[in-house]
């Protein structure tokens, strides 16, 4: 990693929650002391978060994901306060800031809105702020609105000419098959090209607390490479693997964007 370097991280439900939809409190603190350090070194770092429904369940004590629009909407909004409270308590005994912000489709599918969100997300690095992103959940109409926070964060990544996407998984990246039911899956350390063979590795479901799985972080994948931007899939249940990575450690999957140079440790 290289000072100034602009970085997108994603962190999705399943990896922030407990099965019971609360929060994962030692992986939470464990995370934010890895991005904490990670800004100290020079990295201009955004955090895309999931898990505000999952919380906002849990907190209601619903036993699980909602499945009607107001619920799912009302979970949301009592979800991100809790899911921005704790961001803004672990980063603040850091001596970082944070900032909230919460995308919909339509500001990114028009142009003035998101030269504003692009102006906003730009002075807030130039302020050394860790903006931490998610989708509008509460007036987001349509469920999938942009697609789900894996896609969002690389439309982010895209937004500010990011270098790179990380995406933290609760598996390790793509495999040639489940690595779940399959004790012969095989991890794949790099692709350069996403095509019917690659797609059909990743299945379709997410977790019974979150709404992605690995076909969304394909697709997300895809987006980043075609804005020239790497993406990376790792194991996100131990956020130390963000400092392998960084390190130059082979590490989850590579998706290469064509002709980026590969990174190296400094």
């Amino acid at each position: 990693m290289t000072a100034g370097e602009r970085i997108v991280i994603k962190i999705g439900t399943s990896t922030l929650t407990h099965e019971s939809g609360l929060l994962n409190i030692r992986r939470a603190e464990r995370l934010v002391k890895v991005l904490a350090d990670l800004r100290n070194s020079g990295a201009e770092l955004v955090l895309v978060s999931s898990g505000a429904i999952a919380i906002g369940a849990g907190k209601l004590g619903l036993g699980g994901r909602p499945e009607d629009m107001p619920t799912k909407q009302a979970a949301a909004a009592i979800g991100q306060c809790e899911l921005m409270h704790i961001y803004d308590s672990l980063f603040s005994g850091y001596n970082h800031i944070v900032a909230q912000v919460l995308l919909t489709y339509d500001v990114l599918d028009d142009a003035q809105k998101k030269e504003n969100a692009l102006n906003t997300l730009n002075r807030l690095l130039d302020l050394r702020a860790i903006p931490i992103i998610n989708e509008n959940d509460t007036v987001s109409i349509d469920e999938m609105g942009i697609g789900d926070n894996d896609q969002l964060s690389a439309f982010v990544a895209k937004l500010i000419g990011a270098d790179r996407l990380i995406i933290l998984s609760d598996i390790a990246g793509l495999y040639t098959a489940d690595p779940h039911t399959n004790p012969n899956a095989e991890l794949i350390s790099k692709v350069t090209g996403i095509d019917e063979k690659i797609r059909a590795l990743a299945g379709s479901s997410g977790s019974r607390r979150g709404r992605g799985g690995m076909i969304t972080k394909l697709i997300a994948a895809q987006t980043a490479m075609a804005a020239g931007i790497d993406a990376h899939i790792i194991q996100g249940e131990n956020p130390e693997n963000l400092y392998r990575l960084f390190d130059g450690e082979i590490i989850g999957t590579l998706f290469k964007a064509a002709g980026k140079r590969e990174h190296h440790a400094n």
